[in-house]
């Protein structure tokens, strides 16, 4: 369920990664290519952008349709950035947060998005709940399995867990404690792209003027898109991908 892209790379608006190309987010809301659980992404979507200078991120969300958003274009068009990570939503149930479910959610200089379902939540991962902080839980944006994710990845990070090995500790973690849960998560810092392929299809693609896309499926048909495995561990920055294969969680 979901789509989600990121960037890093030269300033530019971030339409030219969101809204422009033939197959971007913006259409991948009700005609993804990829998608193989779920055909329309209409629950909500959000862009989140770095400014110049400025570390913490600036998000523009909405519970509705990325298509009936009459405010985002001109967002796109004049809102330049060297950073970004943005997503469609498709809910994995019914529920009342509105927007504050919608990625990508928001933590200091961090974005992230997840791309997915974990099975069985919220039971699943109540052994998981347990161990965090009680005040971790209180501040989940919302009651979804996507905010809650969040909180297991910003728990390692603040453990002391490098961003890419928080993120794969958090798959590892939750696909032990929720077999079949589809995990493909993303995270930025503004500098460097971590992104999990756990069920659903990730691509990545260095583009010609400089900078790195990381995205669910390709938004144009050119040929240097990659696609990434299965049970994998992505770390981008705006010149270089590395692949990591993904431990199996222990039996």
């Amino acid at each position: 369920m979901c789509r989600h892209v990121a960037y890093v790379g030269p300033e530019i608006p971030f339409g030219q990664v969101v809204l422009r190309p033939p197959q971007g987010l913006y259409r991948q809301s009700w005609a993804p290519r990829r998608q193989v659980h779920g055909t329309v992404n209409a629950d909500g979507f959000g862009v989140g952008w770095y400014a110049p200078d400025d570390p913490i991120p600036a998000r523009y969300r909405r519970a509705g349709p990325i298509w009936a958003d009459d405010l985002l274009p001109d967002l796109a068009r004049v809102v330049r950035t060297g950073a970004l990570l943005a997503a469609v939503r498709d809910a994995t149930e019914a529920g009342a947060d509105a927007e504050a479910a919608a990625a990508p959610f928001a933590a200091g200089r961090h974005l992230f998005s997840h791309n997915g379902a974990v099975l069985g939540w919220p039971d699943s991962l109540a052994p998981l709940a347990a161990a965090l902080p009680p005040a971790e839980l209180l501040r989940l944006a919302a009651r979804c399995d996507a905010a809650f994710l969040f909180a297991l990845f910003r728990h390692r990070l603040a453990d002391g867990e490098e961003l890419g090995e928080a993120l794969a500790g958090t798959v590892t973690a939750v696909a032990g404690a929720a077999p079949g849960s589809r995990l493909n998560l993303l995270v930025t810092d503004g500098t460097t792209i971590a992104a999990t392929t756990w069920g659903d299809t990730l691509f990545h693609r260095t583009l010609p003027g400089g900078g790195t896309v990381v995205a669910s499926e390709p938004y144009d048909d050119e040929p240097q898109w990659t696609e990434v495995p299965d049970r994998t561990l992505v770390r981008a920055t705006r010149t270089d991908v590395r692949l990591t294969p993904l431990k199996e969680p222990a039996a």
